[in-house]
């Protein structure tokens, strides 16, 4: 029996990370967490392409830009939608998850997911770095082992 899985070596590995500026206090730190992440693992600074993005709404287009330009082995979609009075927020947090997770089931390369989806901005913040961990740290992570359990299907 074979049995493939990724490792969480980085080095050499080309990563693009996509942030939304609104809820911008939560988003810096799941960057930070994210860019702490792989380094940690072997992930030169250099090789660390940052696109910021106006809202979730916008990761989906701007993440598939990306992959199409072929200058990263792996991307790693950072926001947050808050829960508010109105259907605005099932419709944002709806579109962004159904796009990014389209772009991933293509298998070109992988996209992590690390957009928080909250009832309030306290829950938010503690998924960016307090009680919770920090949900970009986790979504970088698990884009580089999908990154090298690719190249080990291939």
């Amino acid at each position: 029996m074979k049995e493939l899985e990724g490792m969480l070596d980085g080095t050499g590995l080309r990563f693009g990370l996509v942030v939304a500026r609104f809820n911008q206090l939560v988003t810096d730190p799941l960057l930070a967490g994210a860019v702490d992440c792989l380094t940690r693992h072997g992930v030169d600074r250099a090789d660390l392409q940052v696109v910021r993005v106006p809202g979730a709404w916008e990761l989906p287009g701007a993440c598939a830009r990306l992959m199409d330009a072929g200058e990263v082995d792996g991307i790693i979609a950072l926001g947050c939608v808050i829960r508010g009075a109105t259907p605005h927020f099932d419709l944002v947090a709806g579109e962004a998850s159904a796009g990014l997770g389209a772009l991933n089931r293509r298998g070109q390369i992988p996209v992590g997911f690390g957009v928080l989806t909250t009832d309030t901005l306290e829950q938010a913040l503690e998924r960016a770095g307090s009680k919770a961990g920090n949900k970009g740290w986790e979504a970088a992570e698990a884009t580089l082992e999908m990154v090298t359990l690719y190249r080990e299907i291939l």
